[in-house]
């Protein structure tokens, strides 16, 4: 049984490895087509050109290991199965279970591999794509604006909309530019045409507008416009920057640059707010109930004791890291500086991870002292007040804006939440997916013995593309909160497992024989099936 179990690993390693690097490449270089004019445009040197592409892989990678697997059981599979060495193994007395049992477990060991892979490897390497697209992003932005479309102008607070832009010469045509940045008010400056390009230093963008005005709108008075026409405008945008400067660390993260302790660190402070504005909104409630009813104040209530964030697993990863890798230290002159008595670290000296984590419980712990509301006052009662609904005396209740806010911070919370808890569960059940693709292409496999090429790539493609219809099409649900992120992750590994285990064990029960199974049965057999659920 060793020597089988070797021999089917090995006729499946080769498909394995040649279709992870035909589908990377596929979409590599769809990323390429993409990206590849945008980048080039800016000037930039190969080897940044090649680091972008280089950084798009771990993501291109993520996506095509399940899919690889799949192809590569059913190419493996349906080559054992039409060189009759399935039958020959049948009947030898070696059951489905036992041919499934060295796949499933590579499977396994392929699985959790990809999943360490997408949670730690990715995240860092989607974080330093995106700040690296940041970076490039404020290389020559006259490259980067859009025709018809609102286009930013950073660090200013200007917006530029032209109808026409060359990017060869920098030449506009029907120009918008809305000024942000005056302290007394704001502008709009109107231009028929105009030319833009950078000063000597290559750092400052210069903007030279003709024919056009200016409508400027005072704060003081809202009512107050000032129309001011001109035939030459020129203005200067400073520290816009034609060269790349790179910024690591400073970009902020998404979800898709954290990893699943975070992202579950994220969820376990989204969740204390939350239950802090529950709590909020349940005491002004009582509040107000009990000023209508001339009640005294309840007492106030303690808040909830923190419980432990994120994952247990994760505790365990970060005292790992601790013990492995050394600690951020200050480096002192002890003769020019001594030691400082304060036994608590100054803020420089502090990791950036733990100062995030430091300013989150604080504010997790703002958030819990402001949840402890006590109900307001009751004052004296004044005869005549709410004497259409039978009270005869005014109390204090809570304001609707009070209300509202805390009706739209819950509903905020619980979508970030959720957001966060989809991707947790996204990496998740795509790790898994490899187990699940294995279960659904060996009994297909054997039951199409000479699909050949056909059956591998047109069910591979096709069983691939429902699995990642599914996955995507749930996610808004999820994001909605119409359901539980969970249940619309785990939903497509759950229905094609089913599937699955349902075809392991009719093929199970059959004879290995090489006679039909190609793809004319396949169509007729779909045929048949349409046919049947017409008729019913």
């Amino acid at each position: 049984m060793r020597l089988l179990s070797r021999y089917v690993l090995r006729q499946l390693a080769a498909p394995f490895v040649f279709a992870v690097a035909a589908l990377t490449s596929i979409m590599l270089l769809n990323q390429i087509a993409k990206r590849f004019g945008a980048l080039v445009g800016k000037g930039l040197p190969w080897s940044l050109i090649g680091e972008v592409f280089l950084l798009s892989l771990p993501f291109i990678v993520a996506m095509t290991l399940p899919m690889a697997v799949l192809l590569a059981v059913l190419y493996a599979f349906t080559t054992l199965a039409s060189g009759n060495e399935i039958t020959a193994m049948r009947a030898s007395g070696i059951s489905i279970g036992q041919l499934l049992r060295p796949v499933f477990l590579a499977a396994l060991l392929l699985t959790v591999a990809d999943f360490v892979f997408v949670d730690q490897g990715l995240p860092a390497a989607n974080l330093r794509l995106k700040a690296l697209l940041f970076d490039i992003g404020r290389k020559r932005p006259t490259v980067q604006f859009r025709e018809q479309a609102l286009n930013d102008v950073p660090p200013s607070s200007l917006f530029l909309r032209a109808g026409r832009i060359e990017p060869a010469d920098g030449r506009l045509r029907d120009v918008t530019i809305f000024d942000m940045s005056g302290q007394q008010g704001r502008q709009v400056i109107y231009a028929d045409s105009g030319r833009m390009g950078f000063e000597a230093n290559q750092n400052d963008l210069y903007l030279t507008l003709y024919d056009g005005s200016i409508m400027q709108f005072k704060g003081a008075d809202p009512g107050l416009m000032q129309l001011t026409y001109f035939a030459v405008n020129t203005m200067r945008v400073r520290s816009v920057g034609n060269t790349l400067t790179r910024t690591e660390g400073d970009v902020p993260k998404s979800d898709r640059e954290m990893t699943t302790c975070e992202m579950l660190d994220a969820v376990h402070d989204t969740t204390s707010a939350l239950r802090s504005l529950s709590r909020t909104r349940a005491a002004r409630v009582d509040g107000d109930l009990r000023s209508l009813l001339g009640l005294p104040a309840a007492p106030a209530t303690r808040p909830d004791t923190a419980q432990p964030r994120g994952a247990p697993w994760c505790g365990w990863f970060r005292s790992l890291g601790r013990r492995l890798l050394p600690e951020t230290v200050e480096a002192q002159d002890p003769a020019q500086r001594p030691a400082p008595r304060s036994p608590r670290p100054a803020a420089d000296t502090i990791p950036l991870q733990q100062r995030e984590r430091q300013k989150q419980q604080l504010r997790a712990e703002r958030i819990d002292s402001a949840a402890t509301v006590r109900a307001p006052a009751r004052t004296p009662p004044r005869e005549g007040d709410l004497a259409g609904y039978g009270v005869s005396r005014s109390v204090p209740l809570s304001s609707w804006v009070d209300v509202a806010n805390t009706a739209e911070g819950i509903r905020s919370a619980r979508r970030t939440a959720d957001g966060f808890l989809v991707e947790v569960h996204k990496k998740y059940a795509i790790s898994v997916a490899c187990l699940v693709f294995v279960l659904v292409g060996i009994p297909l496999a054997l039951r199409f013995p000479r699909g050949g090429m056909g059956l591998v790539l047109g069910g591979g493609l096709g069983i691939f593309a429902l699995y990642y219809i599914s996955l995507t099409a749930g996610e808004p649900l999820a994001d909605a909160g119409i359901l539980p992120p969970a249940v619309v992750m785990w939903a497509p590994n759950v229905i094609f497992t089913l599937l699955g285990v349902a075809g392991l064990l009719r093929v199970n029960r059959e004879l290995g024989s090489t006679r039909g199974g190609d793809l004319a049965e396949l169509t007729d057999l779909v045929r048949r099936r349409v046919a049947r659920w017409r008729t019913r």
